[in-house]
């Protein structure tokens, strides 16, 4: 009876965990494959240095000179808390067998991995036989930063650092895990479905982006939105950052492919063109309205492209690649102009009008252009659709009520004279200096 508790549970891990890992998770190391292991090692820190300093250096070049460090420290702080919770308990439920819903614990605390060289074995994901369980499940960590650092550029200049880090925390566990477990464990009820999302369009930015309004909703507008105009304290960061995140984007969608073999090859094909086909897109939208293209546009574009292209890289074509680039960066162009000034949501750096709605595009292109030919898979749009639907629902409505918990725990806003002295000081007592 005890045995069949655990089974059900996940409890086994503390009773029999030397014989379950064992007997279940462990392979010969002769069956690994180095090559393999190299590139998903080497993916991994790419997709980390997507966000640091990637994305920390995007979002700070884009905020207030009073406002840059606390959005450093927002990005860093949101790097550890995701990475304990991750490996706490958030790797076990999001991508091991469980229900259509959530996994299981039997990876709590990731335990198993002290196990890894009994016998000559190693311990591996059955979603990945052929590389470490380490090297798979630290690639998908870098997954559950970057998406949870993103939300950061919906809230900056506003929110307390304290607070932040507690609904970090719960956000990951509570709203990225079962996402992931949904769409990337093959049990999970949008994988059943057969939506296709090859490295995040959903999991990640259609996530993001509906959680990063929800928290621009929840926090107000910040004092003198719309009123005052907010100069970017410098856009060489920025630029610095999107590049950053370019060539990071190559772990990102070329890693998915967990293997060094021509899918990921063409994947980053794939995810360059995109990029290139964004920065442009947004570029001829800037160009058709105000008859320039400026240097964040350019920067606002390629991340639109690449957003788009990731839930199809491994599904598509050089050419599709390209068109949905540069779709998204025209589409994304109206998201975090027209678009948001009809929200009169103060989503501070377009997380929404460029992850939430670039992974929108992607999502449902990817359904309308996946190729049975390059990856074996036909692409279904109103599975597409529904993931995005459930997700972006799903994200949003949790996101509101994490908000609200931690709100009753730690107050979210700042205090209006210490938003206005600038959060580097308020809640840092740093600044840059002269």
């Amino acid at each position: 009876m005890r045995s069949k508790l655990c089974r059900r549970w996940g409890w086994g891990v503390w009773l029999a965990l030397p014989q379950a890992v064992q007997a279940q998770q462990l392979v010969g190391l002769a069956q690994m494959h180095a090559a393999d292991t190299a590139w998903v090692l080497v993916s991994a820190t790419l997709v980390l240095l997507m966000t640091l300093p990637g994305v920390a250096l995007f979002y700070a070049g884009m905020v207030r000179r009073k406002n840059v460090l606390s959005t450093l420290a927002a990005v860093l702080g949101t790097a550890c808390v995701v990475s304990v919770v991750w490996f706490a308990v958030g790797y076990s439920l999001a991508l091991t067998p469980g229900t259509r819903w959530l996994g299981g614990l039997d990876r709590w605390w990731f335990t198993g991995l002290d196990y890894q060289l009994v016998a000559q074995q190693v311990a591996v994901s059955p979603m990945a036989p052929h590389i470490p369980e380490a090297a798979y499940a630290l690639f998908q960590l870098t997954f559950a930063i970057i998406t949870a650092a993103l939300i950061v550029g919906a809230l900056v200049e506003r929110m307390r650092f304290g607070a932040l880090m507690l609904f970090m925390a719960l956000w990951s566990l509570l709203v990225y895990v079962p996402v992931a477990h949904w769409v990337w464990e093959p049990g999970g009820w949008l994988a059943r479905m057969g939506a296709l999302d090859f490295a995040g369009g959903t999991v990640v930015h259609v996530n993001a982006g509906a959680a990063g309004l929800a928290c621009a909703c929840y926090l107000g507008k910040r004092d003198g939105y719309g009123k005052e105009a907010f100069q970017p304290y410098n856009l060489g960061w920025t630029m610095l950052g999107a590049c950053l995140l370019w060539v990071g984007w190559f772990g990102f969608n070329g890693g998915s492919a967990l293997a060094a073999d021509g899918r990921a090859a063409l994947a980053m094909v794939v995810t360059h063109l995109a990029a290139a086909g964004g920065a442009l897109g947004w570029a001829a939208g800037e160009w058709l309205l105000h008859r320039r293209a400026s240097l964040l546009g350019l920067c606002s574009g390629l991340v639109a492209g690449l957003v788009a292209v990731t839930p199809a890289a491994g599904y598509v074509g050089m050419g599709a690649g390209l068109g949905i680039g540069a779709v998204a960066g025209l589409v994304c162009y109206w998201g975090a102009t027209g678009f948001k000034r009809w929200l009169g949501a103060d989503d501070a750096l377009d997380v929404f009008g460029v992850h939430g709605l670039g992974g929108m595009v992607g999502a449902i292109l990817t359904g309308v252009l996946a190729s049975s030919t390059i990856a074996g898979v036909q692409g279904n749009v109103l599975a597409q659709a529904v993931a995005v639907v459930a997700v972006a629902a799903f994200s949003f409505a949790a996101t509101c009520v994490l908000m609200w918990v931690t709100d009753r725990f730690l107050p979210v806003r700042v205090e209006l004279p210490d938003e206005q002295q600038g959060l580097d000081i308020s809640q840092h007592r740093e600044h840059l200096g002269p």
